[in-house]
């Protein structure tokens, strides 16, 4: 128990170590082997075939994609509510920079995970009275980043296959190489595994048809993440301009008017079918902004990586961790900067 204690105090710091140990020893006591929730008569037909896909796509994970062969998602454990953590994230008015908060282990991270929702709430509320951007927003997924056998969650269990075929990618890639304090880096690797991952996947079982469909959704979802950034880049404009402050939040407001519009023409060309849909439904602020740089930036740079060993995963892993070696500098200037010239 101490020793648990002590990790999980080096992974959030002390504020809120109590709530952080509580809730991951409540996550730990809750996991069961999926074996033996599938062998369940209890359990339900639709559980008992996402568990069995589960572990399908687990196996591909380490024997065909190289990512770890450990105890992670080869359990699973029902916290029983909709959300196993909420995040809270925050930017200063006129800035789409997020606040971050630094700790060992993990690093300097731009949001704050609660286990129990009035606490990021309250957390959140603190914020805004201090005149930050807030969002918050239930997260489904959760990670150790390997220090314990992260379990499947009942509250992954509403996405289809491919979903969970992509966070169990992300995941185990993010076990494999995590670089503390460069979540541009990471989550960029994650997503571009994830990716490659999930091709192979689907087209290993002969389901081109869906693969199709599959691009189809992920070209949508990137056409709404560059209409995102172009946003933060006309906001960072702004912000840098040195206007008044009641002259910033006029024409602010206004650059979120036109995101939403921009949105609504995109979603109408798509026949009504958008990613985002409950996104765009709520407020729109920095803090909704700040993240987005965080998991695309830098995917140009590692798919060119890829695409540079014909797509052999294991010499991009190598590579990647070559990567990882190098300072902050030249890691961003070899994977996060502009495309290089045609």
């Amino acid at each position: 128990m101490a020793v648990l204690l002590g990790l999980i105090s080096s992974m959030t710091g002390g504020c809120y170590l109590f709530e952080s140990a509580q809730g991951q020893l409540s996550l730990m006591s809750k996991r069961e082997p999926i074996a033996r929730v599938i062998d369940r008569p209890a359990t339900s037909a639709a559980l008992r075939a996402q568990l069995e896909e589960v572990t399908s796509i687990r196996d591909f994970a380490s024997h065909e994609l190289g990512l770890p062969d450990n105890g992670s998602y080869r359990s699973y454990a029902d916290v029983g509510r909709p959300y196993v953590v909420w995040n809270v994230v925050a930017a200063p008015e006129f800035s789409v920079d997020a606040k971050e908060w630094c700790f060992p282990v993990v690093g300097c991270v731009a949001y704050r995970g609660y286990f129990v929702e009035r606490r990021a709430r309250a957390f959140a509320t603190g914020l805004k009275a201090q005149g930050f951007d807030v969002s918050l927003g239930g997260v489904a997924a959760y990670s150790t980043l390997g220090h314990f056998n992260d379990p499947v969650l009942n509250t992954m269990m509403g996405w289809d296959d491919i979903e969970l075929a992509g966070i169990v990618f992300h995941e185990l890639t993010q076990q494999l190489l995590y670089v503390a304090g460069d979540a541009s880096f990471n989550e960029a690797l994650a997503t571009t595994v994830e990716e490659e991952g999930v091709r192979r996947w689907l087209l290993a079982q002969g389901r081109e048809a869906d693969f199709a469909q599959h691009r189809i959704q992920q070209e949508r979802y990137l056409a709404v993440i560059d209409l995102l950034r172009h946003t933060r880049g006309e906001l960072q404009v702004l912000y840098a301009s040195g206007i008044d402050a009641e002259s910033l939040r006029g024409r602010k407001q206004a650059i979120f008017g036109g995101l939403r519009d921009s949105y609504a023409g995109l979603r109408a060309q798509w026949g009504g079918h958008a990613p985002f849909d409950s996104w765009f439904a709520g407020e729109i602020n920095n803090a909704h902004l700040a993240s987005i740089a965080t998991y695309y930036d830098c995917v140009p740079g590692f798919e060119r990586e890829l695409a540079a060993v014909q797509g052999d995963l294991g010499a991009f892993l190598r590579r990647a961790r070559q990567l990882a070696k190098l300072d902050q500098t030249a890691r961003d200037a070899a994977v996060c900067g502009p495309l290089p010239p045609a």
